[in-house]
């Protein structure tokens, strides 16, 4: 598979999340937890993109961006909480030309990288309702879903069954009654 992904972030839940999207859109992905292990995995894994976190526990994204660029050109998204004019002016020169700052959608990271590896937009409009299907199949769903400001699974906030009867308590299942 050509499209290949490195996805460089400190936060383990973060990057298991980002991994799995990426690879949702059939690109293949390889995730690291730090600077020197991305550098390393670099080597061998030969990432056409990298999805890098500007802060690491070892050292700075940026460090990372400039080792692994030694020995492979390669195209770079920036993510950071810290969007200052300082990150800006070393992303530009170092010719990061997309920078997302936390929190963001995954679509836009997705279409970021998309766009970057020139893949074409897999995603169909139906004509009638103008809505865009980037699914493959209309039953694949990807498992977390943003509600109230937080990614939760999917399945945990689906409405309550009409058996339910009025003494059954919701919260004692672990369901929650709220519809989104």
């Amino acid at each position: 598979m050509a499209n290949k992904v490195l996805v460089v972030e400190d936060e383990l839940i973060l990057a298991q999340n980002l991994g799995n999207f990426l690879e949702a859109k059939c690109l293949e992905v390889h995730v690291s937890n730090d600077g020197a292990s991305a550098i390393d995995a670099a080597a061998s894994f030969q990432p056409d993109l990298l999805v890098l976190d500007y802060r690491l526990p070892d050292m700075e994204g940026f460090e990372v961006l400039e080792a692994i660029r030694r020995d492979r050109s390669c195209h770079c998204v920036l993510i950071t909480a810290h969007p200052t004019s300082q990150v800006r002016d070393r992303a530009a020169q170092l010719g990061i030309s997309h920078i997302l700052f936390k929190p963001f959608p995954l679509a836009e990271l997705a279409r970021t990288v998309l766009e970057l590896l020139q893949v074409p937009n897999q995603g169909r409009v139906d004509k009638q309702s103008g809505f865009v299907e980037r699914r493959r199949v209309k039953a694949e769903s990807f498992p977390l879903r943003l509600y109230d400001g937080s990614w939760v699974l999917g399945d945990r906030r689906k409405a309550t069954s009409p058996e339910q009867g009025k003494d059954d308590d919701p919260l004692a299942g672990g369901e929650n009654t709220r519809k989104p």
